[in-house]
């Protein structure tokens, strides 16, 4: 007789929010450890019911660190008069209260619309689960700062063990946006919240992290913040940094201009991976040289080419 083997209760994450489309299974019972667990069975699970908003509580798990006020106010004004069209996600605790797992700027703005309920989908998950779920369905979406999509990516990698490839394929995204996100958080805590807040784009701290150290890239983020540089005008900083002097000295006028569709693949590569890239092309023929000053940039590198 084969002895039976206990698959661990972490692989029926991999349902994601597939539980959430009309005509799939719902997620398993919650754990024991979880709050769902000491509340009443809830009949017509999957099925909308409206819940009335004060007995629902804000997700613990939540990604989003920051809510545009406008957009909510909107959003309100939308509620107040059409109503909530796409249900709430909640999962049931003790004392007939409900926990968000997706919907908080729904729930949000229909409290500011002035509603009592908010029509709502139930789900008996664990606190991995409820995690899981919501931290995917921000992902999903596209309001997230880039600061707050690398640290659920880096949520889903330490508290889950996802590979990158895991999160792509959980999220949708290609996975050398997961990594190029990720590396986001090499930039020194100045600089991060800079792209929080917006004085930097997603494009100018890829292009600053080819810098070496985090001084180099602090006192560059600074001064592309003062100067209001674009991206392509931080590249050609960063390249000036990375190759001081190259322009000024006799050997550089003696040799051969970089061909466009070269210098383009140049800084296509640089900006995908984060490092410094050299491309050395005689006729058709040549090399790509890629710099890293760290073993977590190679290894970042190898994930990105090897997909491992």
């Amino acid at each position: 007789m084969t002895p039976s083997v206990e698959v661990p209760k972490r692989r029926a994450l991999g349902k994601g929010l597939e539980s959430l489309l009309p005509g799939r299974s719902a997620f398993t019972s919650a754990s024991p450890a979880s709050p769902a667990a000491s509340a009443a069975p809830v009949v017509d699970e999957g099925k909308p019911r409206e819940i009335p908003i004060d007995q629902i509580e804000r997700n613990p798990f939540q990604t989003r660190a920051n809510v545009d006020e406008n957009a909510l106010r909107e959003l309100a004004t939308s509620i107040g008069s059409t109503g909530v069209l796409q249900p709430v996600l909640v999962r049931p605790l003790a004392d007939n209260r409900f926990q968000l797992i997706a919907g908080e700027r729904r729930w949000l703005a229909s409290k500011m619309a002035g509603k009592t309920t908010v029509p709502a989908i139930l789900r008996h998950v664990s606190d991995e689960q409820a995690m899981e779920m919501t931290i995917i369905e921000n992902l999903q979406r596209t309001d997230l700062n880039p600061m707050e999509q690398a640290r659920a990516y880096d949520r889903l990698g330490h508290h889950f063990k996802m590979t990158q490839e895991q999160m792509a394929q959980r999220t949708g995204k290609d996975r050398a946006s997961v990594a190029n996100f990720l590396r986001l958080l090499r930039l020194p805590l100045e600089v991060q919240q800079k792209v929080e807040s917006g004085n930097l784009s997603f494009g100018h701290a890829r292009t600053l992290l080819a810098l070496e150290s985090p001084e180099a890239i602090l006192k560059a983020a600074q001064k592309v913040n003062a100067l209001s540089m674009s991206v392509r005008q931080t590249e050609s900083y960063v390249q000036g940094l990375l190759n001081p002097g190259k322009k000024s000295t006799g050997e550089g006028k003696e040799k051969t201009p970089l061909d466009p569709n070269v210098r383009e693949a140049r800084d296509l590569l640089q900006r995908a991976l984060g490092l410094k890239v050299s491309i050395e092309d005689k006729n058709g023929r040549g090399r790509v040289i890629i710099e890293y000053s760290r073993l977590e940039d190679f290894d970042a590198l190898l994930e990105t080419i090897a997909g491992k």
